[in-house]
């Protein structure tokens, strides 16, 4: 059984990866717009995948006798000035995401659900690869410059996500 406060905590960050999902589906669109398909299919690969983390949260919430809990989602950003923004605005979000995986963690551990402990386990590999991933990414546009052939290679790159 879940403790109240383990089960509360849980369902914020089960909110927080819908909202997380929200966010790159808004970025998805914003690139469509301007006709960058391949970074667009990079946002909505990413954004079904944090659909898939909130879908763990749902799941081990009701194997552990708690209830997942839907929140209202805020609307997210729905334009940015440039490619290179977007994905600092991804980064800074995901080390949001990591802070909070590392406080639900602490949570855990407060209440000495060793249970969800291991279950976060996952999630605290996981940010590290997604924060490795987008710094990657942003390292990338360091080496094209300002050259478009750059960010059009970036974009294909980008686009070969599936």
């Amino acid at each position: 059984m879940i403790s109240k406060a383990v089960e509360q905590a849980f369902n914020e960050q089960f909110n927080k990866e819908l909202a997380s999902a929200y966010i790159y589906a808004a970025m998805a669109a914003d690139f469509e717009s301007k006709n960058y398909s391949g970074f667009a299919r990079w946002m909505t690969a990413q954004a079904k995948e944090e659909v898939e983390h909130a879908q763990k949260f749902y799941h081990f919430l009701l194997e552990r006798g708690g209830r997942p809990l839907y929140d209202t989602v805020e609307k997210p950003q729905e334009s940015w000035a440039s490619v290179r923004e977007v994905f600092e605005h991804a980064l800074k979000h995901e080390r949001f995401i990591t802070k909070s995986i590392d406080e639900l963690v602490n949570t855990a551990r407060k209440h000495d659900d060793k249970a969800s402990e291991v279950f976060l386990q996952w999630f605290v590999s996981e940010q590290i690869e997604e924060e490795s991933t987008v710094e990657s990414i942003l390292a990338k546009f360091d080496l094209a410059g300002e050259d478009n052939r750059g960010l059009y290679l970036l974009d294909k790159e980008l686009g070969a996500r599936g």
